[in-house]
């Protein structure tokens, strides 16, 4: 097993797409990568949904009120094979800076099918992981389908070995374990800018902040790997398209609780920039500083017990048909030209 480089520098990109606007984002998404590689970064990391942005509105209003803004949140999410993710890899690869982003995932086998899911994105551009949200938390299940264990995969680069999961499931244990015994050095969080669970002026709210710093450093610590923790942000444009002018639903937006973007070391301690305003934090990660607290606690080796715990995990894309002519095994996208008979 490669180790990779020991040294490189990571950019945490704590910026807002350009809400419901893929392709606007994902060019957004490449004159950040630019700026990082001139900076000296080898790994650039985007929020959860950055493209086309985070479906809030599912948080703040009833289901049958919300039929339109899921409308317009469908038509504004992507296919992997897209020309949003295709410029995105392109910048990757333009630059030599190895990419992680979050988008919504257009199913291919139906027209209101979505995934939330995130790629990483090698510094030649190929996608090494594209990983689905195994399961959508409270009211994104409103909007985003289960995913799969096909993308639980840690992939084995230049810089390290890098592995990542989208927001709450750095809450499942198991999870994080299938990452863990794949030797992770590096392991990426994403998140959303807020995530509302209570009318704020009636009591405290979900606190985002805390809540995602106490499950990065859980992990860090138990996994000694870095972690690389990125939150999305909501601008005026995003606060009003959800708002649609109603002061309530604006009120709620503005006393959610902003997360920030931050990273840490393989004891779960603080290091490099925290970012809450707008903008790009770095850190320098040396890999070699994972190998000392494995003699403490090497969860996935010497301090567990084989004999007692199994445990499997099914990484198999599953797809709702397979169609098969002659020997050719292929399948439908909405959007693909009609066969010819």
């Amino acid at each position: 097993m490669s180790t990779g480089k020991m040294n490189f520098k990571a950019a945490a990109a704590h910026i807002a797409p350009v809400y419901l606007n893929p392709q606007a984002s994902a060019e957004k998404a490449c004159t950040v990568i630019a700026e990082t590689a001139r900076n000296g970064a080898s790994l650039v990391v985007f929020s959860e949904s950055f493209l086309p942005g985070f479906p809030v509105w599912a948080a703040l209003y009833a289901p049958i009120q919300s039929h339109e803004h899921f409308k317009r949140f469908l038509n504004a999410s992507v296919y992997v094979d897209g020309p949003e993710i295709e410029r995105v890899r392109k910048a990757a690869s333009d630059n030599g800076v190895f990419v992680s982003i979050g988008f919504s995932e257009r199913n291919p086998a139906s027209v209101a099918g979505l995934w939330n899911s995130n790629v990483l994105i090698s510094d030649k551009g190929e996608i090494l992981i594209h990983h689905r949200k195994l399961v959508a938390t409270f009211f994104e299940k409103l909007v985003w389908d289960p995913g799969d264990g096909a993308g639980l995969i840690v992939a084995n680069t230049r810089i390290g070995r890098i592995g990542g999961l989208i927001c709450g499931e750095n809450t499942n244990p198991l999870a994080r374990y299938s990452l863990m015994t794949q030797a992770e050095q590096v392991h990426i969080s994403s998140y959303p800018p807020i995530w509302p669970t209570r009318v704020p002026t009636q009591s405290d709210n979900y606190d985002n902040r805390a809540a995602n710093r106490i499950r990065a450093s859980a992990h860090c610590f138990e996994a000694k790997c870095f972690g690389i923790v990125v939150a999305g942000r909501l601008d005026e444009s995003a606060r009003r398209s959800i708002a649609l002018a109603d002061p309530t639903i604006a009120a709620i937006i503005d006393a959610s609780p902003q997360a920030s973007s931050f990273f840490l070391g393989p004891t779960g301690a603080l290091m490099g920039d925290e970012m809450i305003d707008e903008g790009i934090g770095y850190a320098h990660i040396d890999l070699d500083d994972c190998v000392e607290p494995k003699r403490f606690h090497d969860v996935v080796a010497g301090y567990n017990r084989f004999d007692i715990f199994d445990v499997t995990v099914n990484r198999t894309r599953r797809k709702p048909i397979r169609f098969l002519e002659g020997q050719e095994e292929y399948e439908t996208r909405l959007d693909a030209p009609a066969r010819e008979e």
